[in-house]
């Protein structure tokens, strides 16, 4: 049998709406990192028409300064996929906050969050990134 709090946290509004934030919150998190996947995907062609813009008149064509001109294409694809992944996990882990909500249960956190995952992953293409741009540098 339930006890009170259980039931009378799963009828607050508020609970609901805490949910819906949060999903809301992931939705926002998730379009920023396709926006910045796509900035990041097109930064290596910015700088290969930088190169031929800065390059003097009748000079021949500056060979590519990194060693994976496609890199940036990756990274930008890599962090637009994270972008997707995280906005369907967040919509599965609120349909199954909302199933705990309407049961009575109490809430308990998963053992594998959701912002642990994506924080790891978006370090990974972090370090990739600042790799890459390290040696473009040189």
């Amino acid at each position: 049998m339930r006890d009170a709090e259980s039931v009378a946290a799963g009828t607050d509004p508020r609970v609901y709406f805490a949910a819906e934030r949060t999903l809301l919150a992931w939705v926002r998190t998730g379009l920023a990192m396709m926006g910045f996947g796509f900035v990041v995907a097109r930064f290596g062609l910015f700088l290969r028409q930088f190169a031929l813009v800065t390059a003097p008149p009748g000079a021949a064509a500056p060979a590519p300064a990194s060693p994976a001109p496609g890199l940036s294409l990756y990274l930008g694809l890599a962090l637009a996929l994270l972008g997707v992944a995280s906005n369907v996990l967040a919509a599965v882990q609120y349909s199954r906050t909302l199933a705990r909500l309407r049961r009575g249960e109490t809430y308990e956190p998963p053992p594998l969050s959701l912002a642990v995952g994506v924080s790891l992953a978006l370090a990974a293409v972090g370090l990739a990134m600042a790799g890459y741009l390290s040696a473009y540098a040189r």
